[in-house]
């Protein structure tokens, strides 16, 4: 079994090329752009590695990896736009850079570019990946419009925000890891608990990503720290504070998502932190995690072979960016 370095290098290596035209120029660049910012590649990653926990790895499993790559930077570019995010990675983001009419159409000719690559995969796989792919697009499309949604809402209950989180960033992951479960011949047993791993995972992972948005250091986040609350997004950490705040620190709360003073951001950590927001972030993360666990100590394969999983979950937790 690879680790999850050796394969991450093992894609890079075929990904890290021009994929579109050279013509028009501001539309293909635009879309170039946003790959060459780089990125960890957890999700294309991990379709290799969930082939390889059941067979050896199968071209197939490259061109799907690229295809959830287009797909997930064809996300971000749209939500940044809708986010009016300044940053992704550390760098402009395609729509500060380009301008937010080419940038769309960069992310529109990304998701093209996924089914294609998707088509290039051995008939026998196509139909299994492409309902799975699509099922995937449409849901995290639909948790992109509730995170929208919810920006609108007064309040936004725990289940609320995980069923959202689950559609716009979870599934990704799941569906990933279990292409990667297809191609290596799983059963339906196995593809289940495999996708449940990646889903509970997801969970975990977008809990630490709330965490790193309001208490992570910016030279390492490498996004706008505080931006979700300067966006007034519901996340874990607010709809929790909102939910323990005693009166006074409720109604500042609340008057706070209604303003944009300059000392925003920081008035509404003093109250996360006087909330013990970022303790409960930390059990709730730990809560999903022995999840996904679980499911992946279900999977029918020997345990050596799940190991790099194992690490893979372990580092996508301890992250700092």
């Amino acid at each position: 079994m690879h680790s999850f370095t050796e394969l991450s290098t093992s894609f890079e290596k075929d990904f890290n090329r021009r994929h579109f035209p050279e013509t028009p120029v501001n539309l293909y660049d635009a879309a170039q752009y946003i790959l060459r910012i780089g990125g960890k590649r957890v999700r294309p990653v991990s379709v290799l590695m969930t082939n390889e926990l059941f067979d050896e790895i199968h071209p197939d499993a490259y061109h799907v990896a690229t295809a959830i790559e287009f797909f997930h930077n064809f996300s971000l570019i749209h939500d940044d736009i809708m986010d009016k995010a300044p940053l992704r990675r550390g760098m402009e983001t395609v729509h500060m850079k380009y301008g937010d009419d080419t940038a769309l159409l960069a992310g529109d000719v990304m998701l093209v570019a996924a089914y294609e690559e998707i088509n290039k995969i051995d008939f026998s796989r196509l139909h299994a990946i492409l309902t799975l792919f699509s099922r995937t697009a449409k849901e995290v499309c639909e948790g992109q419009q509730l995170d929208m949604d919810f920006e609108k809402k007064d309040s936004v209950t725990i289940d609320e925000y995980l069923h959202m989180i689950s559609l716009k960033t979870s599934v990704l992951l799941a569906a990933s890891m279990q292409m990667g479960a297809i191609i290596g011949g799983a059963s339906q047993g196995n593809q289940h608990h495999i996708y449940e791993f990646g889903k509970n995972l997801g969970i975990a992972f977008q809990v630490q990503d709330d965490y790193l948005d309001a208490f992570g250091d910016p030279e390492k986040f490498g996004k706008q720290v505080g931006g979700d609350i300067l966006a007034n997004k519901k996340t874990f950490l607010l709809i929790h504070a909102i939910d323990v705040a005693n009166e006074k620190q409720k109604a500042d709360l609340l008057q706070l998502l209604s303003t944009n003073e300059e000392d925003k951001i920081a008035k509404v950590l003093a109250i996360f932190k006087e909330c013990k927001v970022d303790e409960w972030a930390e059990s709730l993360k730990e809560k999903y995690f022995l999840i996904a666990m679980k499911h992946l100590e279900d999977t029918a394969v020997m345990e050596s072979r799940k190991a790099e999983l194992r690490k893979l979950a372990q580092y996508l937790l301890q992250r700092e960016s």
